[in-house]
């Protein structure tokens, strides 16, 4: 992803936040708060998170944080945005609770952190020129974790006619990850236009 779409990504979402309240799943770009909720819930189908490193790659506000402390005790968390509203509110909505790190970059340029799990929700919505920039993140998050990935992407066949967002093929993503990881899986059905993929190593 070059400096002039993560530019327009960066205009977008402050575009958001100056329409919608800020802390607010809307002012990320979701429909509403159900439409988030729902992809969080999918995304514990990775396994029991008790204890757990997570790491959270475009975190947003840090809503998976507060979800994942109402499911599981004993979360360590790490959470990566590269737009710095966002991380700002993150830090001081959660500054009493002592489980996370939020860092501000961009986690496709990093050397990303060992964890368990790499939990990943929406950060596959944007369009990029770089044909390999989808599969390349795939990989790292794989490498990186040690229990397993969990994430959620746009249906091409479901979503299509936005300019900044876009829907992959589901069967290009399945078979990609299944040459990673045996123990790869796609959960589909929850929302019209989305699909979960869980590799488990």
């Amino acid at each position: 992803m070059n400096l002039i779409e993560r530019a327009t990504i960066l205009h977008y979402h402050r575009h958001r936040e100056a329409m919608y309240s800020k802390g607010t799943p809307r002012a990320l770009g979701w429909k509403n708060d159900v439409s988030q909720q729902t992809r969080y819930q999918v995304l514990l189908g990775v396994g029991n998170l008790d204890g757990c490193r997570i790491f959270d790659p475009g975190c947003g506000y840090g809503d998976l944080l507060g979800f994942l402390n109402t499911h599981y005790k004993g979360i360590r968390y790490i959470g990566v945005e590269f737009v710095p509203e966002f991380l700002k509110a993150a830090s001081q909505r959660y500054a009493d609770n002592g489980n996370h790190r939020f860092y501000l970059g961009d986690f496709s340029k990093m050397v990303l952190p060992e964890c368990d799990y790499v939990m990943a929700s929406g950060v596959f919505g944007y369009k990029t020129n770089d044909t390999g920039y989808y599969l390349r993140c795939i990989e790292n998050f794989f490498k990186t974790a040690f229990r397993g990935v969990a994430f959620n992407m746009l249906d091409r066949e479901k979503f299509f006619g936005h300019p900044l967002l876009t829907g992959h093929d589901r069967d290009e993503i399945i078979k990609f990850c299944q040459s990673l990881c045996n123990g790869t899986r796609v959960i589909d059905g929850y929302l019209e236009d989305d699909f979960t993929i869980i590799m488990k190593k």
